[in-house]
């Protein structure tokens, strides 16, 4: 059976319950992400950031920049749903927005993107009390609540997810 290039890690499986073990474990991977990354794209070459994790596939310049842009929409998310009742998030067309001049700037511009929202996230993620790990925000493309230790356990993915792509790009060009 040939490996999917799409999903190095497997596709995301939502979880029925998450412990609060699982959300240690789940910021514990928000909290490194933005290390991983700098130290897997600091000094690559235009050619090396050019290099995709699969035909038709995003580069890895275009991955930093998408985590960035992700991980700030997350956050948002989970602002939002702290401070109001139930909200609708705005989705957005990624693809699009990977297509946009922002894109092929440096790496190091999204890079600190990422360690910034990363720490605000974290920071507030660690300072939640149990009772708002079940708020929620509704996702109208998928016209489904997502709770927010459900969208934790998603980021925790995405991040591995991304990362992987990363890792598979430079290592199989």
């Amino acid at each position: 059976m040939e490996k999917d290039l799409r999903y190095p890690i497997g596709p995301f499986e939502q979880p029925d319950m998450v412990s609060e073990e699982d959300r240690i474990r789940y910021i514990a991977t928000l909290t490194a992400f933005p290390g991983q990354v700098s130290s897997l794209v600091v000094g690559l070459d235009n050619d090396q950031l050019a290099r995709t994790y699969r035909p038709g596939g995003w580069s890895v310049r275009q991955l930093v920049h998408h985590v960035a842009d992700s991980h700030t929409n997350s956050f948002i998310r989970f602002k939002l749903t702290l401070t109001e009742d139930t909200p609708t998030i705005k989705p957005y067309f990624e693809d699009r927005w990977a297509e946009q001049v922002d894109y092929t700037l440096p790496v190091d511009v999204s890079l600190g993107i990422l360690e910034g929202i990363h720490i605000r996230w974290v920071a507030l993620l660690e300072n939640l009390f149990s009772e708002d790990w079940a708020k929620a925000y509704i996702h109208p493309e998928y016209n489904k609540a997502y709770r927010l230790d459900v969208a934790l356990a998603l980021y925790d993915w995405h991040c591995r997810h991304h990362l992987a792509h990363m890792q598979q790009a430079l290592i199989d060009p």
